[in-house]
Formats: structure tokens, sequence, C-alpha cells
């Protein structure tokens, strides 16, 4: 289903030249949404050059922004990360690539494995136009490539507010390695993530 090998020389030299990544510039954000938040924070909280990652909820209104309403799938939110980044040390470039092949499936629409709503939904929030056209290109890339047999249905959408989560969702697979769900449907990102980005993974 995946090919990655074809489109990573192409979004390294991406890397090398894009506006986003620079040797001085300020710690970063990057929004992400791609099903349950509790192992894609804990992806992102593996990959060298992240500084914080919270999990949270975009999309909707500070009105709803709690697990119980987002939980309806009718708020609008998605569950989500705000990841935090050194841009000198990973690229947004390098998430985006972590994000589409590790974090989640972009081809699942509305869900992610067992978890079923829009709350699950695959959606990047970009901060900025540039963000927005690194998304936008990247995408382009996997669908000349053809990643993936069937269509990417990631989002791609302006961040207009980011809501932390309940404190309890935070960290959630440090803090709960052997409960079931982690162990079945989070750890093995992990394993892939060590598998496939060597030199990004701590």
């Amino acid at each position: 289903m995946k090919n990655f090998r074809q489109v990573f020389s192409a979004a390294l030299l991406l890397c090398s030249m894009g506006a986003i990544a620079g040797a001085h510039a300020a710690e970063q954000t990057a929004v992400f949404a791609g099903g349950c938040f509790w192992g894609v924070d804990a992806v992102f909280k593996h990959v060298k050059g992240v500084t914080n990652v919270e999990s949270g909820y975009a999309g909707g209104s500070a009105a709803t922004a709690n697990y119980e309403r987002v939980s309806d799938g009718n708020t609008g939110h998605a569950e989500a990360v705000r990841v935090r980044f050194d841009p000198a040390k990973v690229s947004y470039q390098q998430l985006l690539q972590v994000f589409f092949s590790v974090a989640h499936d972009p081809t699942q629409l509305d869900r992610q494995g067992p978890d079923v709503g829009s709350q699950y939904r695959s959606v990047i929030f970009h901060t900025d136009a540039a963000q927005q056209k690194a998304v936008q290109d990247y995408i382009r890339q996997l669908d000349a490539a053809r990643t993936f047999s069937v269509p990417i249905v990631t989002q791609v959408v302006p961040l207009v507010q980011f809501y932390p989560a309940e404190d309890y969702h935070q960290n959630y697979l440090a803090l709960h390695p052997y409960q079931p769900y982690i162990v079945i449907h989070d750890m093995p990102k992990l394993e892939q993530l060590r598998k496939q980005f060597p030199a990004l993974y701590r």
C-alpha cells in the first residue's frame, strides 16, 4: 500500500530548499489530526527536534472543546495534536513524512482503525501560507508516486484555534503503556517510526 522510498528523495530536497526550515529560525508550531490523539501524540514525542506535543481539539468552538462533547462527533472538532519543533533540527516537511507514513492512515475517511466519526478525521491545520503550500505540495508528490492505492482524504485547512485536551489525555501512551488499546493500535506506530526514520527517532 505504501512506497515511501519513491518520494523521500524529493521530499528531502524540498526540506533543504524550503523556507520553513532554517538554521536560525525560531521554534515553530504544527497541528495534526489523525484519529485518536493518544497515538499521534506519542509518535511526535519520539521525533528528534520536537520540543513539545499537546493533545487537544481543533476545528470547532471553545464551547464544545471537551472530550464528552467532541466524542459525539457533531462539534466540528477533530482530536488533534499541537507539535512545537525546532526547525534547525527537524523540518516541517519531515514532520509531514512522519504524519503520512507512521502516525495514521491518510486514506481513511472520518475514521482511524476502530475509531469512527468525524472527530477522527485526517486533517492538517496549517498556521500560515508556507505550511499550506508545503502540505499541498507533499500530497501532490504522494499522489504522483502512487504511494497509496486509494485516494488521500486528508483535509488541509487553516488553524483557527487549538484547545488543549483534559489533563488525563496528555502523554497518555507514556503513562499507560500496557493499556490494551495502546498495545494494539499505538505501540506498533512507534516501532514503525523507529524502523522508517532511524535518524529522527529518539
